[in-house]
């Protein structure tokens, strides 16, 4: 039976051309450094483009910064308070402009998000209150940030900020 299905073969490709390899198949260029420089960029611009300093928020500047997404549990921001949440993560924007603050604010949500981070500490510290007032307004416009928190006092107190994220 073998000998049958060799001669059937044959018969099949009578008149075929042999191929000859003769081109060389170049090896695929080793562009994942760059490629992930380009896509770590991206991520980061996208991550800005939430935070406008324009939008103001509906936000009591008077009491204890906090913020709760629509539709989240009420007993976050108490948890938050009580600090029932540890922070995994902590950044300090000490000394740092406004636009720094943004950008190590995106950089900060970012590693959160790849890190599967859910509460992170922001200290703003005293100074100006520049920041103090701004961080909030740019973290409540972000999609993850489901709450924050002025932090208690183990975590920094009224000189940091706690966040609950989604990731």
């Amino acid at each position: 039976m073998l000998k049958e299905e060799i001669e059937l073969f044959r018969e099949a490709i009578k008149g075929a051309k042999e191929l000859k390899q003769n081109t060389v198949v170049a090896p695929r260029g080793k562009n994942l450094k760059k490629k992930l420089m380009i896509r770590d960029v991206r991520e980061q611009e996208d991550t800005l483009f939430f935070f406008s300093d324009e939008y103001e928020p509906l936000l009591n500047d008077e009491s204890a910064v906090k913020y709760l997404r629509e539709g989240e549990d009420k007993h976050l921001l108490k948890q938050l308070r009580r600090g029932d949440f540890s922070p995994e993560i902590f950044l300090d924007l000490h000394g740092l402009t406004r636009e720094e603050s943004k950008a190590e604010l995106a950089a900060l949500i970012r590693a959160c998000e790849k890190e599967h981070i859910y509460c992170a500490s922001i200290m703003t510290g005293y100074g100006t209150f520049t920041l103090k007032r701004q961080i909030p307004r740019w973290l409540v416009q972000h999609p993850r940030v489901r709450a924050l928190h002025q932090a208690p006092k183990e975590w920094g107190g009224e000189a940091a900020i706690l966040i609950l994220l989604d990731t």
